[in-house]
This record gives C-alpha cells, sequence and structure tokens, in this order.
C-alpha cells in the first residue's frame, strides 16, 4: 500500500494526542485526551504513568477512525513529549514503581541544594549545559532511588529502568516487556543533567556523584534515525508493524517543526510554559545569562545541532490556573475578551513564580505575586497582566539569548495553543519591538516529530523539502512607543524581584 502520510504521538503536560500529516506537512487529522494532573503536596506534582499509556493507545486509534487512514498508509511514527518528566519502571512487567514526576515538581529542591554545596549551581553546567534544578530528571531519578523502597536494589540488578515519557511512549509502542526499545534522543538525554554535551553520551561522573547506576538508562540514539528504533506491533493500538524512529523533546521538535535549521533562526512555543529555542549550529554555545545550552536536535548521521533555550514555567498554565482555581471563565479563550474588556493592566503585575522562576532567574524560592492592587482593579485587569505575563517573561528570555549569542532577533516566530490570542500577540510584538509572525500549521510540535520520523525513513529527502511546507497565517507588528515599552518593562522587573525568596 502506498505510503501516503506520516504520523506522531505528541505527549504533553496536559495531554496526548495523535496527528497524522500529508507530505506538505498539513494536518489530516488528530484525536486528543487529557489526563490527570496528580498534587500530592504543596510543590509536588504527578501523573499516572499508565494513565499516559492508555490515553496514547486510545488517541491512535480514535486518530485513525476519525480519518479513515489506514495504518499501512502511514510510513513512520515520531514522538515528542514533555520534557525532563521522569519514569522508572519494572523492565519485566512495565509495572511503574512509582508515579511520573513532572517537570514542574519542585520536590528536588533538598536533593538540588546538596548537590550545590560542592561547586554551586552551575557545578554540572560546563558538560551539561544546565545548572542544578528542581526542573531535570536527574535529581528526580534520585529521589526515586532514594525514596521507593526496593527500587535501587532492582536497577542494579538491571530490572528498573528509567526514561523520560518519550522513552516510556517508544517502549511500549515497540513492544513493552516483550522487547520494546529502551531508547531515547539526544534532545530528551540531554534534559536530565546526566549527559555530557561533546560526547552524546552519559557522564560517568556525574551518574556516580548523584548514585544513579548506568544500566538503568536508556541508548542515546539520533532524533531522526534511519536505523529505527523498532515496529509498533500488530497487537499494539495501530494493528500493524509501522518503523518509530523520530523523538525529540517537544520544544526541539517545535524547532524543527517551525523549519528553524540555520543558526540564529528562534521560535517560541505557548503551552503550558513557554519556551524559546535559538539554533546556534553544530557548536554548543554556553550561557553567561541564565538560558540553557541544550541539543535541538541530530539527524542521522550528520552532526549534532545545538540551541540555546529560555524555560518560562508558567504561561499557559497560568490561564488554567484562573480558570479552574479561581473560576474566572468556563474556557481557557474567554480569556480574552475577559482581558479587553478593560484598557490596560490597571497598574498591576501578575509574576506566576508558583514553582519558582525559571530563565533567567532559576530562583526555586520564588513564589507567585500580584502586586499594585487597588480598589480599582477589577477580574480584566486581573486576566489582562496575566496574559501580559507571557509576553515579559518571552522579553527577558530573548534579552538573554541576545546577550549570549550576539545575534539579534529580527522576528519571532510563535506556535502552541496561546498563540490564537490575538490580544497577547499584539502585545508580544510590542513589548519585543519585533514582529511575531505565526504559521499556518501551528502545531509546529508534533509536525517536528513528523519531520524526524519522515527524514528517517526517506518519506522526505532534506531539510529543503521541509521549508517549501512552511508558510505565514500571520504577523503582528510592534505599535508601542519605546517610551512606554520601557516604562511597562521597568515594572515587569520591579515585580519579579517581590517574588524572591519567599521559600526560606
Amino acid at each position: 500500500m502506498e505510503k501516503k502520510y506520516v504520523a506522531a504521538v505528541d505527549q504533553g503536560t496536559t495531554s496526548t494526542r495523535f496527528m497524522i500529516f500529508t507530505h506538505d506537512g498539513k494536518v489530516v487529522g488528530y484525536h486528543q485526551l487529557e489526563h490527570e494532573q496528580i498534587y500530592p503536596k504543596a510543590g509536588w506534582v504527578e501523573h499516572d504513568p499508565m494513565e499516559i499509556w492508555a490515553r496514547t493507545q486510545e488517541v491512535i486509534k480514535g486518530a485513525l477512525e476519525k480519518t479513515g487512514v489506514k495504518p499501512e498508509e502511514i510510513a513512520a511514527i515520531g514522538v515528542t513529549n514533555q520534557r525532563e518528566t521522569t519514569i522508572v519502571w519494572d523492565k519485566k512487567t512495565g509495572k511503574p514503581y512509582y508515579n511520573a514526576i513532572v517537570w514542574q515538581c519542585t520536590r528536588t529542591k533538598e536533593i538540588c541544594d546538596e548537590l550545590e554545596k560542592d561547586g554551586g549551581q552551575d557545578r554540572f553546567r560546563a558538560k551539561v549545559g544546565l545548572p542544578i534544578a528542581t526542573y531535570f530528571s536527574g535529581p528526580k531519578i534520585k529521589w526515586i532511588l532514594d525514596n521507593v523502597p526496593g527500587v535501587r536494589e532492582a536497577a542494579e540488578k538491571g530490572d528498573a529502568i528509567f526514561g523520560n515519557i518519550d522513552t516510556w511512549e517508544i517502549w511500549w509502542l515497540t513492544g513493552g516487556p516483550n522487547g520494546g526499545s529502551h531508547i531515547t534522543d539526544v534532545s530528551n538525554a540531554s534534559r536530565t543533567m546526566l549527559m555530557n554535551l561533546k560526547t552524546l553520551d552519559w557522564d560517568q561522573e556525574i551518574l556516580d556523584i548523584m548514585g544513579i547506576p548506568r544500566q538503568m538508562l536508556p541508548e542515546i540514539r539520533p532524533s531522526s534515525d534511519p536505523k529505527i528504533y523498532g515496529y509498533t506491533t500488530k497487537d499494539g493500538p495501530l494493528g500493524a508493524e509501522i518503523p518509530v524512529c523520530g523523538d525529540l523533546g517537544d520544544q526541539q521538535a517545535a524547532l524543527v517543526g517551525q523549519t528553524c535549521y540555520s543558526p540564529g533562526e528562534a521560535k517560541n512555543t505557548y503551552g503550558t510554559g513557554c519556551f524559546m529555542l535559538m539554533n546556534t549550529g553544530t557548536e554548543a554555545v554556553p550561557s553567561k545569562s541564565g538560558l540553557l545550552t541544550t541539543l535541538a536536535y541530530k539527524f542521522g548521521d550528520a552532526p549534532a545541532v545545538y540551541a540555546l533555550e529560555g524555560s518560562i514555567a508558567i504561561t499557559g498554565a497560568l490561564v488554567q490556573w484562573l480558570r479552574d482555581n479561581l473560576e474566572f471563565f468556563e474556557t481557557s479563550p474567554e480569556i480574552e475578551p475577559c482581558a479587553r474588556s478593560v484598557e490596560d493592566n490597571g497598574g498591576i503585575y501578575f509574576v506566576p513564580a508558583f514553582s519558582g522562576l525559571f530563565a533567567p532567574y532559576w530562583r526555586s524560592d520564588a513564589r507567585g505575586v500580584i502586586v499594585g492592587l487597588t480598589r480599582y482593579i477589577k477580574k480584566g485587569h486581573i486576566c489582562r497582566a496575566a496574559l501580559e505575563a507571557t509576553a515579559y517573561q518571552t522579553r527577558e528570555v530573548l534579552d538573554a539569548m541576545e546577550k549570549d549569542s550576539g545575534v539579534a532577533l529580527k522576528a519571532l516566530k510563535v506556535d502552541g495553543g496561546m498563540v490564537v490570542n490575538e490580544l497577547l500577540m499584539q502585545f508580544q510584538a510590542d513589548i519585543l519591538g519585533v514582529p511575531v509572525i505565526r504559521p499556518t500549521v501551528t502545531e509546529t510540535t508534533a509536525l517536528g516529530a513528523a519531520y524526524a520520523a519522515g527524514l528517517a525513513v526517506g518519506f522526505w529527502n532534506n531539510t529543503d523539502e521541509l521549508r517549501k511546507n512552511w508558510g505565514v497565517d500571520k504577523t503582528w507588528e510592534p505599535v508601542m512607543e519605546e517610551e512606554v515599552r520601557a516604562k511597562l518593562y521597568k515594572g515587569w522587573k520591579k515585580a519579579v524581584e517581590r517574588t524572591f525568596g519567599w521559600v526560606e
């Protein structure tokens, strides 16, 4: 049967979807389902890995049913995932020893504090490109080994294995306990705090310091691998043997989907958090401004490509918080008319440091604040300040990126769920002072994973073909005066300082 499509499993922080794409990068169809967010204590965030695998199977079947696409028509499958979220499971049964510890979870603060005692927050940065922070997988693995009875012994025997969500999904897709492939790609491995940026292999010295047995870690492979990670099984959700050969962390996948293949090209994804990545080419650029040096992708035998990344913990999650916790509105899109009901933010700033601050501060002692409150403030002002917080945080990251890379950004390519919010996009262009460009396909995360898989099997021949698929949907030009921009941004910086040192 003719191979007409490439598909991607997109496993995110709040939901899982399966998307099917044509050769010209258009969406044929998809199915999407949410999963439960588990909060056992303040600052702790977990997911049930078995629920995620169940949702994955459901969305695959759902997308095939909706579109009428036959599994045999799919050339290859890519996987993209919420990064840093950590699972340790029994390779004989597939049963997790503990819930997945989510990237937002701050339970590893004591482990991180202990690691910092000898060499500070940047102790491992020269090797791994990352500060010591609760965000990354390494300390989460250590927490499970130290706190869940029997796991350390099982890991030393080779029975307990670790994976970020990509590894978990690929393992199950390719057979699970019956010979599933235990692999990850360079982009996901670079988020563990355990992979050496130069060798693209696990760093034994860091493993020894953290007490993590090497045998529990997956094999590190290219993001697009012609050697194929494995094949889906006939008794699995696809009911056919299809090569699984693309794997990218969600933010790197968006960079690939936005066709940022040249050094200096950047994209910003507006999801649960906000993540800006800039391609720096085949050189790893060390950051002096609080950014992360990370792997962008590796296609087959070609040299690995690096990126600078600014990670913001809470953006879309702030809209969800206003919706679910404060019940300001019933659906997330309603925030825009609510924010438009007022002319400006009324002098307030909302800094959503719910789980500390990520780039460029890396302050796990920070907590969220709303500052500048007066009797004048209404719901609309809070909604507007919440949207503006996303744009201000992006500006901070962009400033750091320009400083580190020496490249001034000419325009920002944007994607993700929040880019349908036109008020936010205009304010983003205004506060950055550069055009903001939304592509025709905004689901660039799944598209990037599909591209990686398709390149591996020759569905697409090269990145030039992929560039041709990218098109502009809308551009927002900055209209704000420089004086106003500077004043507003100064107020934001002042507000951020008020969040520091809240947790003793």
